[in-house]
């Protein structure tokens, strides 16, 4: 039997509570994508693009957010 796919809104929704962080900071990110293989990919937004602790927020706050709502996401990449 074969698994829903997850949509991007799905994504999107279950990130909600993190979006005021990201946006008090004036920035940001969009669901750009999730892969038939379960790779979520997301686009910086505003000062998220260019800060440097953009990585550390995809893996220790999205990342784990979504892998906490949707088990079967393999890993959260930001595309450019």
């Amino acid at each position: 039997m074969k698994e829903e796919k997850i949509s991007i809104q799905q994504v999107s929704d279950s990130i909600h509570s993190l979006r005021p962080f990201l946006q008090d900071d004036g920035g940001d990110i969009e669901i750009v994508e999730v892969t038939d293989d379960n790779i979520v990919k997301i686009k910086w937004k505003g000062s998220c693009i260019t800060c440097p602790a953009n990585t550390m927020t995809l893996r220790s706050g999205i990342e784990i957010t979504i892998k906490q709502a949707f088990p079967q996401i393999k890993s959260v990449i930001a595309i450019s």
